[in-house]
């Protein structure tokens, strides 16, 4: 089924030669628009959309909402996009079949809008696409929906959900949102529909009066902006690693408060919350050596990680990095932020056709003064990496979600 999924999507780009919304509202409405048949909690930001969709999620279910969410990326198959959660149960990621399903109907409907239109769905649009048919074929009666790319001209931008969530503003993917902050917030905000709420987090002083005016303009109901250290002290211990997920979690409270209003039971998202894992962000998934991966991609991901590195890897020595970026990204700002925390790094390249290639990324990190070797492969890389950590250091796999998932078969 793997292979039925990577075959229907492999022919088509990851963007199109112009971006927007058009495409997949044709498409959505040519599969009945099954984003009409559940509420929806739209999540924006630069970083910490998929924990705090994830979070949301569980608290949604353990409200005693049969509740759904659309993550983007996956790390090792395209269903992990899609999370269902019976009421009262934890989330979990869709089964195969009916995403599959899902995804080929969407497929079909594509194949004659592009033929009417001339034009060519991208790849996000079919997958967000299916995961609307695969939630509403599902029942969910609320789903939380995280945006790819943006807000504006993104694929997700056509839910006119009642709640957004904007996680933070920082400078990522500034060829398509801008090279400002306040135009990215702008782009990011642009999925307000009036009357709706919007809870925000990472507000500093800098940011806060343009999100702040975003939201007036755009006719926001209210809006709840939270400073970057904001968390709600009674938030019980979680099982998701790192002390940012606090705030991440907060948000999505907050969020999940705004949607169900009287019928929040905080008692039971409170609990489902504190049992949500986040694959990928801080994730223990070896030991001698410590093996660590990270979805930090970005320079503000980057910082956050390399804050809560220290206590993750404890005593740990030495701790090695292996790194593999994409072209697109700041790399400069990726290791100005790791090179204090890594002792060296091994980098290598994924199968991406966006992707940094090693040699290049070895002389940025020379750059920022570490120690850096090239091994092109990143099985073989991971392997290396152990090697130069041995049995009593630490390996932190970062800088690209392709990289986590070139290495989680």
């Amino acid at each position: 089924m793997a292979d039925r999924a990577d075959q229907i999507l492999a022919g088509r780009g990851m963007f199109g030669v112009e971006l927007g919304t058009d495409r997949v509202r044709a498409l959505l409405a040519a599969l009945g628009d099954p984003q009409r048949r559940f509420r929806a909690i739209h999540v924006v930001g630069t970083n910490g959309k998929s924990s705090t969709t994830r979070f949301a999620c569980a608290a949604l279910a353990g409200s005693g909402v049969k509740a759904g969410a659309y993550l983007s990326p996956h790390i090792t198959g395209w269903h992990e996009r899609v999370l269902v959660a019976e009421p009262l149960r934890d989330p979990e990621p869709i089964a195969p079949e009916p995403f599959l399903a899902a995804l080929e109907a969407a497929e079909a409907a594509a194949r004659t809008v592009d033929a009417e239109r001339a034009g060519m769905t991208t790849q996000f649009e079919l997958l967000t696409a299916a995961a609307f048919v695969a939630l509403a074929e599902a029942g969910v009666e609320a789903a939380v929906v995280e945006a790819g790319l943006g807000g504006r001209l993104d694929a997700t931008n056509v839910l006119d959900a009642p709640v957004v969530v904007l996680t933070g503003v920082g400078l990522d993917h500034t060829e398509h949102l801008g090279d400002t902050r306040e135009l990215i917030a702008a782009e990011k905000l642009a999925v307000l529909a009036p009357g709706a709420v919007l809870v925000a987090g990472g507000m500093d002083d800098e940011i806060r009066p343009t999100v702040q005016a975003i939201a007036t303009e755009r006719g926001a109901s209210r809006a709840v902006l939270l400073g970057p250290g904001a968390f709600d002290e009674d938030l019980p211990d979680l099982a998701a690693a790192g002390t940012f997920q606090r705030a991440n979690a907060t948000l999505a409270l907050g969020a999940v408060a705004a949607l169900l209003g009287d019928r929040l039971d905080p008692v039971g998202a409170l609990r489902a919350i504190s049992r949500t894992t986040v694959p990928g962000r801080l994730e223990v998934v070896g030991r001698y050596p410590l093996v660590i991966r990270d979805a930090a991609h970005n320079p503000d991901g980057a910082r956050t990680l390399a804050r809560e590195l220290p206590r993750a890897v404890g005593r740990h020595r030495p701790v090695v990095g292996l790194l593999a970026l994409l072209a697109d990204k700041d790399a400069d700002g990726v290791l100005a932020a790791l090179a204090p925390v890594l002792d060296r790094v091994v980098v290598t390249q994924t199968a991406s056709e966006r992707a940094l290639p090693a040699a290049r990324l070895a002389e940025l990190a020379a750059a920022h003064g570490l120690e850096a070797e090239v091994v092109e492969e990143p099985e073989a890389a991971l392997v290396r990496a152990r090697h130069r950590a041995g049995g009593q250091g630490a390996v932190v796999v970062c800088g690209s979600l392709t990289l986590l998932a070139d290495l989680a078969g």
